[in-house]
Order: structure tokens, then sequence, then C-alpha cells
């Protein structure tokens, strides 16, 4: 779709005339073109500019004078919504609240929601044609322009107006209506005191244009996890950074990619700016399913003084928790378990010789009841990865562990292109703890299942940093790198989720009405909607469930393609069981009968010289069904050896000659079962996706039977 075409579909009707005037514009340039000999004088650039002066003081002004008024009425309802619930507490108070008062508040708030949202999608569609129309000047009239008029737009930056600090306000505010002034209490770590954790967690893709619209239809079911609610928001305290560490040999990137039994990851994290004092030392172990173990997570934390020392072997593991058993204010227990995971993590570094190779950086939303752990939903914003690696011989972080000529000032424009990665999604965890047999939420279904996200099962934002930042370090891919040019915005359906009002298209806001000649979206992105986390990043691992638990699929999802995502359809030709959103995240099993060359049918998009990982499951009950499948032909093989063998006593010769007829079929056998058995086994220890039916051995085996039954026939003949 062309973006004036998409610029008119999306207009909202109270805003219709504030919006830019792009046919107006483009048809201004079309109009002085034409008229002079498609030559544009310096006067048309003068008149042009004033134009566009013009559209960003509406625009602005407007921004303005919208983001002022709805933040008066966040202030007014704030103060009428405490009026009442304290009321309502008041056991001397004769004249209560009653339940239409507060469902008239909720409806009061959802409108403010649904204020925030038009502001928002506004601000975004306005910034996006100032950009085109920039854009289709400087192509059409051979004038650089968008250079210079990104500085007015900087100066009038209505892009950049942050709603996070609206949203949890609005959080706040819609639970306590919710829970008719009982908002419920708890930790709001939520097992943030745990240091060994697993949840079943499932990842997402979501678009810049759906951030805002996402994060106000969650809190509509669950508040913004606030850890302190007395403190003001800063930017800062949304901020996670994480560094990763890895060997020349990129051991721990591969291991993860293809889900090694045993593999690690290790980072160090810290939350807010640099100026953090608390490291987070975090280790990463992926667990096989036939070990009958779980993913897990664990860690400690560290001084940042301390960090260096630690990590080149001068600061001892039971040196950094000395002060703790002094303390007393962990068990014995936990404090060694703590220290030998910290000697672990030490040994590994040490002696792989690892060091920082990755760091991320995003701003994180968390949707959780505090206490409750049981649906905890994540918003990761901003994400960027950023190298800290030596392999090019350049030492980025000077002998440090972290490189610090950066903070959390994103997007990190004093970086050289080659050191940085802008990730143009913002990424969604929905974690569930559920009982067995327990669906999730139905409400939750609805999101994962809507145009808001596209799932992405298995996304790594270590493995997506490595696979982009380092292509000389690396020889094998994620599967979803090659995708990454294809467009995840997705059309809203009917009955779909997402903050909407009842509105009237209109023609358009300006004179004009054709199309535009560019595509609706390009690489420019604004880079103002931040997320906020108040947490320790209680970020737990993947859960398999059994197979036996219900695929949860949105209902018709097999049937009707409308609405999903190119992610989920370039998923369903590799074969796999993807589209479970809430079964499996870590690992799929292959659709038998499906062919994976994959590299084949990705030859246009994978670099040569590169390869693309695979996912695919391997449950206990493969290797099994492999071993009792030899036996099986093992015990074949012997009962044909025994039939030949007795065949030798009769002395005929038609008995001899259905007797070596039966033992080569039972050499047969016994060689090809055994060599058979190998390969498959080696093929499911690699994760190979081939073919692993038998057309050959069943097929032989009858051959064999056949010739060697005729040929004795023959022999009985000629005997007689």
């Amino acid at each position: 779709m062309k973006f004036g075409q998409h610029l008119r579909n999306e207009l909202i009707k109270d805003y219709s005339y504030y919006y830019i005037s792009y046919d107006d514009l483009k048809y201004q340039m079309k109009k002085r073109l034409k008229g002079s000999d498609d030559q544009w004088s310096g006067e048309y650039e003068e008149e042009f500019l004033a134009s566009l002066e013009n559209e960003l003081d509406k625009v602005y002004s407007f921004t303005k004078v919208k983001n002022t008024e709805v933040r008066r009425r966040i202030k007014d309802l704030e103060k009428y919504v405490h009026e009442v619930v304290e009321a309502s507490k008041d056991p001397q108070n004769s004249n209560k609240p009653q339940e239409q008062d507060f469902e008239d508040l909720e409806g009061e708030l959802s409108d403010v929601i649904a204020d925030v949202h038009d502001l928002a999608r506004f601000t975004r569609l306005n910034y996006i044609g100032f950009q085109k129309i920039l854009k289709k000047h400087d192509k059409t009239t051979k004038f650089t322009l968008k250079p210079i008029f990104q500085a007015r737009l900087n100066s009038k930056a209505f892009y950049k107006d942050n709603y996070d600090s609206l949203i949890v306000k609005l959080s706040k505010l819609y639970d306590m209506v919710r829970s008719r002034g009982n908002p419920v209490k708890g930790d709001s770590s939520a097992g943030g005191s745990q240091q060994n954790f697993v949840r079943q967690t499932t990842k997402y893709w979501v678009h810049p244009d759906n951030i805002t619209e996402l994060k106000l239809v969650i809190l509509k079911h669950l508040p913004v996890l606030v850890f302190n609610a007395e403190k003001e928001f800063e930017p800062e305290d949304s901020a996670i950074t994480s560094i990763y560490f890895d060997n020349k040999d990129m051991d721990l990137y591969y291991g993860r990619l293809r889900k090694d039994e045993g593999a690690e990851a290790i980072r160090l994290r810290w939350y807010g700016g640099m100026k953090s004092d608390q490291i987070f030392v975090e280790r990463k172990t992926h667990r096989e399913d036939w070990t009958g173990e779980k993913s897990v997570k664990a860690r400690f934390a560290l001084k940042e003084k301390k960090v260096n020392a630690f990590l080149e072997g001068e600061l001892t593991a039971s040196e950094v928790f000395e002060k703790m058993r002094k303390e007393g204010k962990k068990s014995p227990s936990e404090i060694n378990n703590l220290e030998s995971l910290a000697k672990e993590v030490q040994y590994r570094v040490i002696k792989d010789k690892m060091r920082p190779v990755m760091r991320s950086f995003y701003n994180r939303t968390a949707f959780q009841l505090p206490g409750d752990a049981r649906v905890r939903i994540s918003l990761d914003t901003e994400l960027t990865m950023v190298r800290e690696d030596n392999f090019d011989g350049i030492d980025r972080t000077n002998g440090n562990w972290r490189r610090m000529d950066i903070g959390v000032d994103y997007p990190f424009s004093q970086l050289p292109e080659k050191d940085v990665c802008r990730f143009p999604y913002a990424v969604l965890e929905v974690k569930l703890q559920t009982q067995l047999g327990q669906e999730p939420p139905t409400w939750v279904r609805d999101l994962v299942s809507s145009h808001l996200v596209e799932a992405v099962p298995k996304f790594s934002k270590f493995i997506h940093g490595c696979a982009t930042l380092l292509p000389d370090r690396v020889d094998l891919l994620p599967f979803w790198l090659p995708q990454m040019d294809v467009d995840i915005k997705k059309d809203k359906q009917q009955d779909d989720v997402g903050i909407s009002r009842t509105q009237h298209k209109i023609k358009s806001s300006s004179s004009g009405g054709e199309l535009d000649e560019e595509e609706m979206f390009d690489d420019e992105r604004p880079t103002s909607y931040t997320g906020v986390h108040f947490s320790n990043d209680v970020n737990p691992l993947e859960e398999d469930l059994d197979e036996s638990s219900p695929l949860l699929l949105p209902s018709g999802y097999n049937t009707d393609e409308a609405g999903r995502g190119p992610i989920s359809k370039f998923l369903d030709k590799l074969g796999g069981y993807f589209l479970h959103y809430f079964n499996d995240d870590r690992t799929f099993t292959i659709k038998p009968g499906v062919d994976f060359d994959l590299k084949k049918s990705l030859a246009h998009k994978v670099p040569e010289g590169k390869s693309i990982c695979i996912p695919i499951r391997i449950e206990p009950k493969v290797y099994f069904a492999t071993e009792r499948t030899f036996l099986n032909w093992m015990s074949i093989g012997m009962v044909l050896g025994a039939t030949a063998t007795t065949l030798l006593n009769y002395g005929t010769k038609s008995a001899l000659t259905a007797s070596v007829g039966f033992f080569l079929t039972a050499l047969f056998v016994l060689v090809y079962s055994t060599i058979n058995y190998i390969w498959r086994v080696l093929m499911i220890r690699n994760k190979a996706a081939v073919d692993y039916a038998d057309k050959i051995g069943p097929n032989s085996v009858c051959i064999f039977f056949t010739v060697a039954t005729f040929v004795t026939f023959i022999f009985k003949i000629l005997e007689n």
C-alpha cells in the first residue's frame, strides 16, 4: 500500500485537520515541476520549505496541546480515583460508592487510554509523513533538504514524546479501579530472591507501530510491575544491559544456537545506567529432554569494582561470599550453592579464555501482578547489540570487562556502524506458570494471535547480535536472520484485540488525493518509544510441556491464514510445529516427509559459505525407538541365521541352497541394520534434518527372501 493511501486510511476523525498535508505538499512539487520544464528553482525551494515549516508548526502545536490535555485528564482522574477508593474504605461513610461508580471510572480510564493510543499513532504517522515527503523531495527535485530539515524536526521533536510515565500512571489507576480499591499486594520481584527458576516462555516480535497500543492493551489486564512505587520514574529505570562472553571459536554461540546438551551462556548484567554498582553474573544452561532435567538460569551478585579481579582469577569465589557468610543473611546451603556457581563460572571463563564479545541493551516494560508469577509479560524496546570483542585487532574494552564509551544513550550514534546493530522490532516475552492441563487466560491467547505480534520461537538477542555483527567468525546462522528484510506489519482483523474507538474514514486531510508512488514504510523509524522496567529481571528460561498437552492455537488457525505474519508462514514451510504458542519454545519436532533442503530454498538470502541452523526437537523416545528398531532387526537376523543352520542338517542339495540363501539374507540384515543404526544415532546426536524413514531395508529383505525361496524350489525340482 502506498503511504498516501495508508495515511487516508489511518486518519483519526477528530485529528483530521492537524495531520501533515501530505497530498498538498506532493501536489505542490509536481505542479511546480510540470510548469517549469522539470526545473526546480531556488524560489520554488523556498516556497516548499515555508509550506513544510507551516506543516511542522501545525503538527507540533497540536501534539503539544493534546499532550497537555491528556496529562491534565490523567491528573484529574487520579485525584477522583483516590477519592472514590478512600470513600469506599471509610467504615463511617454512609454514602459509599456503588459498583456503577467504579464502572464509570473504568470507562473514563478507557477513554484516556484510547486518547494516549491515538496520540501515539498520530505522532508516529506524521513523523513517517515528514520523512516520506523529504525523501520524495530530494529524489524528485535534486535539491538536498532532508539533512537540513532534520534539524528543524529535532527542534520540534513531537515524535519523541515518551508515554511511559503516562502508561505507568494509567496502569496504577486502572488496577485500583479494576480491583475496586484492593490491588494485589505482594513481593514485586515475584521470585527475585530465587537463584534458579524455570518457566514456560514464548517470544514474539512487535512492529514499532504497535508498541504503544500493545502496552495499553496489556495494562487493561495486568499492571505495570513497579518495584519502588515511591520513586519517580526516570528513563534509566527501564534500561537493562548485558555483556555476553565467548571465545575466539564462538563455542558458546554455536552451543546455544544448536541447543547442544549442556550448552551454556555466560553474561554479566546490570539494571539502570553505568553508575549501577551491582552486577549480576549469570549462567544459562540448556538441558535436553532425555536428561530429565530442565534448562535453568542461575546467578549471583558482584560489586562492579570486583568484576575484573574475579574474571582474571585474582578474586576467588570464596572471597566473594566471605562477607555474606559473616552477615548470615542467607543459609549456609544457599551460600554454598552460590559459591559453587561462582567457581564453575570463573573456571570456565579462565580455562576457555573467554572475553566480552557482545552487549545487548534494551528498555523493558514488565507487566505482572505483584507476588503472582502465573502470567508475566515483558516488552523490550530499543533493542541494540554492540560489539565488545577484539577479534579484529581493536580492543574495544581496553582490558576492562566492558567498554566505557557508551552507556544507556540510545541510539549510540557515537559508535561506528560496524559495531552496532539496532534491532528494528520490539521483543515481547510471554511467561506462563500454569498447572498441568490448565490453559492460559483467554486474553493472553487472543493477544498472541492478534495482529500486534509475530511469533518467533527461540529468538535470542545474543545469537542475533553475533550472527549480524560477527559474520567473519560464524558460519551457522539462526533461521530468522534471512527473514529480517520482510516487514512483519499485519492488518488488523475483525474481532482482533487492540485499542479502538468509533471513527469514520475520511477521504483526505488535504487536497489532491492521488496515491503515493513510494512504498508505505522504509528503514527510517522514529526512536522515541521506550519501555519501562522496574525489576531485577526475573527472566526465566523456557519450560517444555509434555507432548500430550493440548496445542494452544488460536481458533481456526490451521484453516484460516488471515492475519498470519511472514515469519509464521516461513516456519510452516520448515515443517516444524513452530506455532504452538505455549507449547515448547525451545525445541520442536520435524513433520515426517517434509523436504528440509533449507539452504537450497534460501540460497538467494543466505550468504555464500553460510548455512542456516534448522532447530529440531529430539525427544527421549526417539533414542529408544531407534534402539528398539535396531534390536528388532537383529532378532530377525538371528532367526534367519538359525533357519540357515537348521537347513544344513538335511544334507540335500536343495536344503544346502536354501541354507546359503537364508544365510546371505541374515548377513545382510545384521550388517545393514548395524550400519543404519549407527547412522541414525549420529544424525540424531547432531540434530540433522534428514529423512529417517527406511526405504531400502524392508524391500531388500523381501527381495532376498523371494530369491532364496525361488532358487530353493528350482533346485528341488532339478533333484527330482
